[in-house]
């Protein structure tokens, strides 16, 4: 019983230690002065969204298209509201960060139609976008 106490908290060790490396990189890749483009999918009655596309389709695609402009990608899934009686205010949040203004909008701009044309096979949403400089 002893020896499988120790085999479990060993093993819970080691998942976390495996896990921290992944949050410590990409905190390390994001610096002051970046931009961040954050794509935000509100909720709202009727709206769908199929996260599965949109993080093993969509963005990888994106991530493609934008090539080594795009420093670093990252997606939020909606998981509850600021209560437990509130909805989810938004269903997902993608984030796109790069080092200059210029190099989002140099590799978005001619790559935009395809980007955008791929929204309804994923989403009814209509996106919000906020462009961001990052300060801390």
């Amino acid at each position: 019983m002893k020896s499988k106490i120790i085999l479990l908290v060993l093993g819970a060790v080691v998942i976390l230690a495996s896990c921290q490396p992944v949050a410590s990189k990409a905190s390390s890749q994001i610096k002051k002065g970046m931009i961040k483009v954050t794509i935000l999918y509100p909720n709202a009655d009727g709206k769908t969204f199929d996260m599965d596309y949109y993080s093993n389709k969509h963005m990888p695609m994106v991530a493609n298209l934008l090539g080594d402009s795009l420093k670093l990608l990252a997606i939020d899934e909606g998981v509850a509201g600021r209560t437990p009686d509130e909805p989810i205010p938004y269903l997902a949040i993608g984030y796109l960060y790069f080092d200059k203004l210029s190099a989002y909008q140099n590799s978005f701009g001619p790559n935009a139609e395809k980007i955008l044309n791929d929204i309804p096979n994923y989403t009814n949403i209509q996106p919000v976008v906020q462009i961001s400089e990052v300060l801390e």
